[in-house]
């Protein structure tokens, strides 16, 4: 495991600002997932969360099996929802000065979320944000990376379970951001070392324990499966190559 330096005292930044993001799509695939709902939460600095949301019309019919999950019909998503267009440059200004101002941006299972994001982007001609996106927490790393060996569950209703964070509705948009801000400030507290790692090379080493755990993955798949393969990338899955020379 890569050991990252520490500060001589705790760093700041699980009790400063922080803003969360959340999705609710059509599928789990993110390079074809196509987004229903967002949410960011802006919460720290002790005043209450602001939140905004969104409801989009993805454009294409939203499957039974996703709509069983965050309950947004194919109807609903068309009559309230708002065109990709339109709503996903507000969605990235909303995420873009509070990371330029060195603001956290906390994403649960960030390669997912944000490279559905990237994608939404680029299918509707929409500036996406810096490649570098940073910096990031996600909870999902760090939590494998704290309790590496626990059993169990890890997602994101399991993991408030077991470090008692509140969570008032899983997946509902605005409830599963908030609910990854309250884990993203709990860890450091119930793993302290966390809370040692400036930010910035808090962002790189997740980068890095990441790849550890996917590689790990890919290993106990492949028990199985020998052509089983976990992207080791993280925030964001890069671009097909046919996007990248697009």
């Amino acid at each position: 495991m890569t050991q990252p330096t520490t500060t001589t005292g705790s760093s700041q930044w699980p009790d400063g600002p922080m803003l969360a993001f959340d999705v609710e799509t059509t599928g789990t695939d993110p390079e074809t997932a196509r987004i229903v709902a967002a949410a960011v939460a802006a919460v720290g600095g002790d005043t209450p969360p602001e939140t905004t949301t969104w409801l989009l019309d993805p454009g294409t019919e939203i499957p039974a099996e996703a709509t069983t999950i965050h309950h947004i019909t194919t109807d609903q998503a068309r009559a309230e929802g708002r065109a990709p267009a339109e709503a996903l440059p507000e969605i990235i200004a909303a995420l873009a000065e509070p990371l330029a101002a060195d603001c956290p941006l906390v994403v649960f299972r960030a390669p997912y979320a944000l490279t559905v994001l990237a994608r939404e982007c680029a299918r509707h001609d929409v500036p996406f944000l810096d490649a570098d996106v940073a910096p990031v927490i996600d909870p999902a790393v760090l939590d494998k990376q704290a309790e590496r060996y626990r059993r169990g569950r890890r997602t994101l209703p399991a993991l408030c379970e077991h470090y008692r964070v509140r969570h008032d509705g899983p997946n509902d948009p605005v409830q599963d951001a908030l609910a990854a801000a309250r884990l993203a400030w709990r860890l450091p507290r119930v793993h302290p070392q966390l809370a040692a790692i400036e930010l910035t090379e808090l962002h790189t080493c997740q980068q890095t324990w990441a790849a550890e755990q996917a590689a790990g993955l890919q290993a106990h798949l492949r028990r199985t499966d020998p052509t089983a393969t976990v992207t080791p990338d993280w925030p964001l899955l890069p671009a097909p190559a046919d996007e990248e020379n697009s």
